[in-house]
């Protein structure tokens, strides 16, 4: 259900830090969004393959995968059923780790994702959203994301260390604007982890606002253990536990990620 002359929007979700919330973000906005009726695809960027996981995709289910995408084997390109309706996935392998020595030689190694997308437009066509969870580094694989991407999208944890790394991102962001991507622009940044018993967390969200302004989306994602136990059984936290907080701070981000990306579809409420 795409904007009139619009295709996928393409929304790189990434933060150098590992385990501020990246993968559940990239999950439970995926989830939501299709919840809402919008056709989205999630391309797992990260050797780990933690989002394949928590999506119920197992290893010898994963066929094509984003190390396929990334070597250009585009006449292979198959996207997989997740168990969300109107959610469909590109797996991650730990093949990925090797990207940056497979592709040393490559004069486009930077625009793999970028052209993949292009030369394969069937499979993207109907497409709303492309999520890409990227591993939690500024590697090739992040840059290959960013290069195609039209937006970035930055989970932030409520810690003290929140801020340290963010402005090398930035920099990088700011540099492939002015290489090669010039429409990649900030999405947003999202607030995870916060636990409102801890005045540490509100004081870093304060700073946080204080710094970026109204880079920061209003929604905060709490710390939830919902949200913990949900990747152990390989489902979205949307599905294990729909009514959870953190589940209904996800929902509530998503119509926040929607307003931002400058959707036109009314957004029926979730049931």
């Amino acid at each position: 259900m795409s904007d009139p002359g619009s295709g996928p929007q393409i929304v790189a979700i990434t933060n150098q830090k590992g385990g501020v919330g990246k993968t559940t973000t990239a999950i439970n906005l995926g989830t939501a969004l299709a919840a809402l009726g919008y056709r989205v695809l999630l391309i797992d960027l990260d050797p780990q393959g933690n989002a394949s996981t928590g999506l119920g995709l197992a290893s010898t289910d994963r066929n094509f995968t984003s190390y396929d995408l990334m070597l250009g084997d585009s006449a292979a390109m198959q996207l997989a059923p997740t168990l969300v309706p109107g959610l469909q996935l590109i797996p991650a392998t730990p093949d990925l780790s090797s990207t940056d020595l497979d592709l040393v030689g490559d004069s486009r190694r930077i625009h793999k994702i970028e052209d993949a997308l292009a030369a394969n437009p069937q499979p993207f066509r109907e497409l709303d959203f492309i999520l890409v969870d990227c591993p939690p580094s500024l590697s090739l694989l992040t840059v290959n994301a960013l290069v195609a991407a039209n937006s970035v999208l930055v989970p932030l944890q409520c810690e003290f260390f929140a801020l340290e790394g963010l402005s090398q991102l930035m920099r990088t962001v700011q540099t492939i604007r002015n290489g090669s991507n010039a429409r990649l622009k900030i999405q947003g940044i999202v607030l995870t982890m916060y636990d409102r018993r801890n005045n540490l967390s509100g004081q870093v969200a304060s700073d946080v606002r204080d710094n970026l302004g109204t880079l920061v989306y209003d929604t905060v994602i709490p710390r939830n253990v919902r949200l913990s136990e949900a990747p152990s059984h390989a489902v979205p936290a949307l599905i294990y536990d729909r009514s959870s907080s953190g589940s209904v701070a996800y929902q509530k981000f998503a119509a926040e990620f929607l307003a931002r990306a400058g959707a036109t579809r009314h957004l029926a409420e979730m049931a």
